[in-house]
């Protein structure tokens, strides 16, 4: 998925997914020192996090079999009819997926900025995010037993310099996913956002196109837009955890979702003052 950050809009003495603890004695050298720190933290560090993310693709591995030798079965809401004859793929999400941009993510707490796409296009040519734990194994497994692996990422496409080439974070997504250990990644299978004029942050009418060559067994990402389309703008929380609960079947048989607290279209939905949102007792 794209990248956006959370701001936190009130300071309190609680504990919010992406804002830190404030005691009377912490005194913050800045906003963006509150901006995500438990968040970033615990990706970072938590034993948690990583048992979390190698369920999850652990739960995936599980379902190959009976996904690849049902032609029946599809995870997508865009398959088309007579899809059962078509070659199996999975479709994936990059950020927060399979590359953990985490290091992306404390930089701004630590060197005190905002998100800035241009810094953000800076750490993609980087190409040096590590895995998601279980993501390259899982990936692996999938192609040795010879399902197609499609990437749709939010990356966006743009030229640097003036250089002709529009879209040099393309390759620099599929040096960073070879780098992690990923045994094949093909140029026709990446998707980035804006690659097409009509390839928009939602990823609808590419997972359809998708949809045209493959049977599509699984989705993987961490962000409901990975899923479902019209989940990232005028809708509320409530209508998405009704969405959730609409396709409850799909969750952990077609549909694998990686938690991410830093940042996500369920962010940019919530309304300032986000404390609002809150629900005590």
């Amino acid at each position: 998925m794209g990248y956006s950050v959370p701001l936190c809009s009130v300071l309190l003495a609680v504990s919010l997914s992406g804002c830190v603890v404030v005691h009377k004695e912490s005194t913050p050298t800045s906003s963006n020192e509150l901006m995500n720190l438990n968040s970033t933290l615990w990706m970072q560090t938590s034993a948690e996090y990583k048992g979390n993310a190698l369920q999850t693709y652990k739960a995936a591995e599980l379902q190959l079999n009976n996904a690849i030798k049902d032609s029946s079965w599809t995870s997508a809401i865009e398959q088309q009819d007579n899809y059962g004859n078509l070659p199996p793929a999975i479709i994936l999400d990059v950020d927060e997926t399979v590359l953990d941009n985490s290091q992306f993510q404390a930089d701004m707490i630590l060197n005190d900025y905002s998100y800035d796409p241009k810094k953000w296009d800076q750490w993609v040519s980087l190409q040096s995010a590590p895995e998601i734990p279980g993501a390259v194994a899982f990936i692996n497994k999938a192609q040795q037993m010879g399902v197609e692996i499609i990437y749709i990422t939010n990356r966006e496409c743009k030229s640097r310099d003036n250089s002709s080439n529009h879209c040099p974070q393309k390759q620099e997504t599929i040096n960073n996913l070879k780098s992690v250990g990923i045994n094949q990644v093909d140029s026709e299978d990446v998707f980035l956002k804006k690659e097409k004029a009509d390839w928009s942050s939602e990823k609808q009418s590419r997972r359809e196109l998708v949809a045209e060559s493959y049977r599509i067994i699984m989705l993987i990402g961490d962000d409901l837009g990975d899923f479902l389309p019209n989940v990232k703008r005028g809708i509320t929380p409530s209508a998405r955890k009704d969405l959730v609960t609409d396709y409850q079947d799909n969750w952990g048989v077609k549909w694998f979702i990686l938690g991410n607290p830093t940042y996500g279209s369920w962010s940019q939905l919530l309304e300032a003052p986000r404390v609002n949102y809150l629900k005590g007792y």
